[in-house]
């Protein structure tokens, strides 16, 4: 006889999922706009609910690590792809300087005003990113960080792997916080 396996506590009802219901069988455009749509909100959701000690809190030491770190972290890689290497923005980084190119997990404090910063900062990169995406062509050709060619299409697939990659990290310290996995 098999034991029971214990069930995580879950995020949501797999039924109230927002990142369902998507399109199944839509073309180039949608899919990819989806995945990074779902790779995005799976970020929010793993902070869902924490103070800001919590979203501060590392992973283990030494690491720098931590879920406001990952928000920052992720504004600024929308904001160098979208709008630095493709938009060609002046604007430089937001978080990370050449002092301190971690600035954007060095800089995750456990303050409320650097958590709402943080949000803020990253849903302006996401608008920005959503409306350069929807006015260009998937074959734009941006520079990555050496100055080689990269399509809007090739950019859109890396950042979803980019999201989903952080999203397990996301997994660990959410857990390391509550005890709460999955989804």
């Amino acid at each position: 006889m098999t034991t029971p396996q214990h069930r995580a506590d879950l995020f949501i009802d797999p039924v109230d999922d927002p990142r369902e219901g998507g399109p199944r069988l839509g073309g180039e455009r949608a899919t990819l706009a989806e995945f990074l749509r779902c790779q995005r909100l799976t970020l929010e959701l793993k902070c869902a609910g924490l103070n800001a000690e919590q979203m501060a809190a590392r992973s283990v030491a030494p690491s720098t690590m931590s879920l406001l770190g990952l928000v920052r972290h992720m504004a600024e890689v929308e904001r160098a792809w979208f709008r630095v290497r493709f938009a060609e923005s002046a604007e430089g980084k937001r978080y990370q300087t050449a002092d301190d190119p971690d600035g954007d997990f060095n800089g995750a404090v456990a303050d409320q005003a650097t958590v709402d910063e943080a949000w803020a900062t990253w849903r302006a990169e996401i608008a920005f990113a959503d409306e350069f995406i929807a006015d260009h062509d998937f074959d734009f050709v941006g520079r990555d960080s050496l100055g080689e060619p990269v399509s809007l299409r090739e950019l859109l697939v890396h950042m979803i792997e980019e999201y989903a990659r952080h999203n397990g990290h996301a997994d660990l310290l959410r857990e390391r916080i509550d005890g709460r996995v999955g989804q």
